[in-house]
């Protein structure tokens, strides 16, 4: 690796948690211009612009304090200006479920589905869901978990929830006792609300992982910084390097998208996105990239020289 990747992101992400802002935001200014009519934000393109890792972090927030209202809305924040993100599907489902919207958790469960289908945790609130909506569904779910409990017979660190949710799923679908918590609460209280050390912990792990090629180990800890931060650019960014030092192009470039949505600035993002297209062979894609950082770096970055190497190279110059 030509040189250790940055920690751009620990402390920042427990400024979100705190309640702070980062300056990135889904689309552009969200202030109206001082030149006049010329420069104003017409009506249809000028609602609010939510910063997800914000709005995740205030869904987080309302699940603790049993908003479930609120965190539905604060999730739906997300899900709109990142809509590949599973992570905000996955909060959203359990906002929803919490509030006995099971139709809404139902829909949102099976959005995550289709981006992950492997999650296990996605399963378990689809199978809630669809268990409370005395959905025959429901059995293929709780099916599936128990399929997966078996094949790890206790011995995977996945072992001990499995086997909660095979149960929650199972007496969700005899009809759980008036009174009782709702399951689905209780289940992401568990997973996802590790709180800002935890999930910064996670990410300079990941990074550590990443310089030192063990990339499954790495999406790993991004994964947990992923659930306690939600949809963060510097953490897709890294999603999306590592995807791609594994070979997987199209699904790295899903996450340097993502990053980018959030904020088009990100100069991480944009130079590895600009690498991504240089190894498919696009170097006029590569270029544009280009072009961007070097509007981003006015007085000349790394970042810029890395990409432009990668392009003379006509690809990534460590093979050649």
């Amino acid at each position: 690796m030509r040189r250790a990747l940055k920690s751009f992101l620990i402390g920042g992400c427990a400024a979100v948690l705190a309640g702070g802002s980062f300056a990135y935001a889904s689309g552009g200014s969200g202030g109206m211009s001082g030149g006049g009519a010329g420069g104003m934000n017409m009506p249809s393109a000028s609602g609010p612009r939510y910063d997800p890792a914000t709005e995740y972090a205030k869904a987080i927030a309302a699940m603790k304090a049993n908003q479930y209202k609120d965190a539905a809305r604060a999730a739906e924040h997300v899900t709109d200006a990142v809509p590949k993100n599973p992570d905000a599907w996955q909060l959203l489902g359990a906002a929803k479920a919490g509030a006995s919207d099971w139709k809404g958790s139902r829909h949102a469960y099976e959005k995550a589905m289709k981006l992950t289908p492997d999650d296990v945790r996605v399963h378990a609130g689809l199978g809630l869901a669809l268990a409370n909506l005395k959905d025959p569904k429901a059995q293929a779910e709780a099916d599936w978990l128990k399929s997966k409990a078996q094949a790890c017979a206790d011995t995977c660190p996945d072992a001990a929830r499995l086997k909660a949710f095979t149960e929650e799923v199972e007496s969700a679908m005899q009809g759980a006792p008036a009174g009782a918590p709702k399951p689905s609460a209780m289940l992401d209280r568990s997973l996802l609300f590790g709180g800002a050390k935890t999930g910064d912990a996670a990410y300079e792990q990941a990074v550590s992982l990443i310089n030192e090629r063990r990339y499954d180990e790495a999406l790993a800890s991004l994964a947990k910084a992923a659930e306690t931060f939600g949809p963060h650019p510097d953490i897709l960014t890294y999603q999306g390097y590592t995807w791609r030092k594994k070979g997987d192009y199209a699904r790295a470039e899903s996450y340097y998208r993502q990053a980018l949505a959030i904020d088009p600035k990100h100069i991480g993002a944009t130079e590895y996105y600009g690498e991504l297209k240089a190894a498919r062979g696009d170097i006029a894609g590569a270029r544009v990239m280009l072009a961007r950082l070097d509007k981003l770096c006015a007085y000349g970055c790394a970042d810029a020289e890395e990409l432009r190497r990668w392009i003379d190279a006509g690809g990534d110059p460590q093979k050649n």
